[in-house]
């Protein structure tokens, strides 16, 4: 495709399985958060085969075989972690048990892929790292907000396409919705999940350091506050954070648990990304006050001012990118180095964050 001709920009054809049924065999192992389907159903789609699932709450297993009828329910972790097929195990346990986990199932000499956070202390994280270069092992991330949604997938195509320039800074707004009774007693746990830079922060700096193609990044500044829950003091509803990347570039992301019910969806997700020859906003999860439902994308530059509708039309390569990187062992699907990075400046930002909670936090 010729990024001189601004009419031929459209997203790379829709991926394929990668290998045939019963040759990739996947698990899961804990299900506390929903994020789960979302990772085995990228992982069936790219052609691999759940066999496991183990979680000690009955109510989720049985939820997640109404997604995955055919998966197997084992009695102990170590079931799953003892059977020589197993590949790849899946896990969006609680937060602060993921690497634990993963250390365990890289000892088993499967390859992990973690719900995102995927840990929440720097100590984990040089367990972490530590398991992966002992045992030659995987610990995938599933930073859902950019390989999962088909703006993300198109935006970072259009810019290895040159259809901006080089990207000079990316902003990232991750407004959730609380829906307070749905959550567990963890989420509110600041020990269980982290804080809001480390929990859906981390996401949004996966997304710099990737737009950008940067290795690294410093953090300039960072906040985080709870304005409007002092029933749970060690919840965060509101977070930001500055970022200088070492190619120069800059990211700003914000991070809030203030989605009002009148809209549509969990959240008005979006992306802008700036470069030295034009731009590119993604409205990720909907396009406001109207029916259009996700997807859209919106490109500008010396050629062309678009609006590109790409639900259906992009996929994600990520998964099957990821299943082969396992059986090749290859990086492809994402780096292990970024994979990391991105936990590491998140937890830095968490941790170096002033908190302008009003009067302090209680507690």
């Amino acid at each position: 495709m010729s990024a001189t001709d601004g009419g031929s920009y459209a997203p790379a054809p829709v991926p394929d399985p990668v290998v045939e049924p019963g040759a990739f065999v996947a698990a899961a192992i804990g299900l506390d958060h929903g994020h789960i389907h979302g990772m085995c159903e990228g992982l069936a789609g790219a052609g691999a085969t759940l066999k496991w699932v183990h979680d000690p709450d009955p109510a989720k297993v049985e939820a997640f075989r109404g997604h995955f009828p055919d998966v197997r329910v084992a009695r102990s972790p170590d079931e799953v972690l003892d059977d020589p097929e197993v590949q790849l195990v899946a896990s969006a346990a609680v937060p602060s048990d993921r690497s634990a986990l993963g250390v365990r199932v890289m000892e088993a000499g499967k390859d992990y892929f973690s719900d995102k956070a995927p840990l929440t202390t720097l100590e984990q994280l040089a367990a972490a790292r530590e398991a992966v270069a002992r045992t030659g092992r995987k610990y995938a991330v599933y930073y859902s907000e950019r390989v999962h949604v088909e703006t993300a997938v198109f935006a970072g195509q259009l810019i290895e396409q040159g259809a901006i320039g080089r990207v000079l800074q990316v902003i990232g707004l991750g407004p959730h919705r609380l829906n307070a009774p749905s959550r567990a007693d963890w989420f509110f746990d600041r020990a269980k999940h982290g804080g809001i830079l480390i929990d859906i922060g981390s996401h949004n700096v996966d997304q710099v350091l990737h737009y950008t193609g940067s290795r690294g990044a410093r953090v300039a500044n960072s906040q985080i506050a709870n304005y409007a829950h002092p029933e749970h003091p060690g919840f965060d509803d509101f977070g930001d954070a500055n970022l200088v990347t070492d190619t120069g570039a800059t990211g700003y992301f914000r991070c809030d648990w203030f989605t009002p019910d009148g809209l549509q969806t969990w959240g008005d997700g979006r992306t802008f990304i700036l470069g030295t020859e034009g731009f590119i906003e993604q409205r990720k999860y909907v396009n406001l006050a109207t029916q259009e439902g996700p997807g859209h994308l919106f490109l500008t530059n010396g050629r062309e001012e678009t609006h590109f509708q790409v639900t259906g039309t992009v996929g994600y390569p990520y998964f099957g990118q990821l299943v082969l990187d396992c059986l090749e062992r290859t990086e492809v699907a994402m780096t292990q180095e970024h994979a990391f990075t991105a936990i590491e400046i998140a937890i830095q930002a968490q941790l170096a964050a002033t908190d302008l909670t009003p009067g302090g936090r209680a507690g």
